[in-house]
């Protein structure tokens, strides 16, 4: 049995279980007034979730948990679509142990999908990767059952490897037919001016929310807007396209680093659900 140690607990998120439950509690008590709680009755397929150290992002990420944590649906399995900052890997890059460590235990990964997907497998690519880590310690948090994951980093963004990412998910569920859900890590823009990453953001958020990711990847890419994630964004619109004709979404909480550590040069988060209606 092979287990991912964790890369950035003490650094991104504290490293024991109580002092996580505490720094999330404190953040909830500021938030809880502004979460959405009624969205916890959809059927949720997914969001779009910040991945930087919970002290700045988890403002917007909480949103997510805590509706999350409210649904009445129970996932077998979350996978967790990531950015890769290393370099270490293939384009697409599935984990090769079997369980992540975090201060709350460990967390199974969900190999009944790997025969189906038909992606890589690379320890190095999440070793010391953080963008699907910071996630593993929410869920557990916010879960009062038993879950399991399936990391999947993207050193190669681009629409090809999106649309690959959600049909091979598509069609591996068809088979195996499980509950899942998708989260798509991303910071938006990167060490701007606030006023300059909210106009900036604004419009890979404006195509997020047409549903259109080859809109995001050409707006990205044509204004340099340094949104880190934007294949996994992408690969998460794809996958609702295939779920329904109809997916919703809906923008949960935006803000950035500056409204907790005062700068000119911030870094944006935003959280923003992807559902269908009952």
């Amino acid at each position: 049995m092979k287990i991912r140690e964790p890369a950035v607990a003490g650094r991104f998120y504290p490293g024991t279980k109580k002092e996580i439950s505490d720094m999330l509690s404190e953040i909830l008590a500021k938030e809880k007034t502004n979460i959405d709680r009624t969205l916890s009755t959809k059927q949720i397929i997914g969001a779009i979730v910040p991945h930087a150290g919970y002290m700045f992002s988890a403002y917007q990420a909480i949103h997510f948990f805590e509706i999350l944590k409210d649904s009445e649906e129970q996932f077998d399995t979350f996978f967790i679509i990531n950015p890769n900052h290393t370099g270490y890997g293939a384009d697409i890059a599935l984990d090769e142990n079997d369980y992540w460590e975090t201060p709350f235990g460990n967390v199974e990964v969900d190999k009944d999908f790997y025969d189906f997907l038909n992606f890589s497998e690379s320890e190095n690519a999440h070793k010391f990767e953080h963008s699907g880590e910071v996630m593993v310690p929410m869920l557990q948090n916010a879960l009062n059952y038993d879950f399991k994951i399936v990391p999947v980093t993207l050193t190669s963004q681009n629409p090809k490897n999106a649309k690959r990412i959600a049909e091979a998910i598509f069609k591996a569920n068809n088979i195996l037919n499980k509950k899942i859900c998708i989260i798509a890590s991303s910071d938006f823009s990167h060490y701007v001016h606030p006023q300059e990453g909210k106009r900036l953001d604004s419009f890979v958020i404006g195509e997020i929310l047409k549903l259109n990711s080859e809109g995001v990847f050409k707006e990205v890419l044509e204004k340099n807007i340094s949104v880190c994630g934007y294949g996994p964004i992408m690969a998460l619109i794809e996958y609702s396209k295939l779920v329904s004709d109809t997916p919703k979404v809906k923008i949960l909480k935006i803000g950035h680093s500056g409204e907790v550590m005062p700068s000119n040069e911030v870094v944006d988060y935003v959280s923003i659900l992807f559902y269908l209606e009952d």
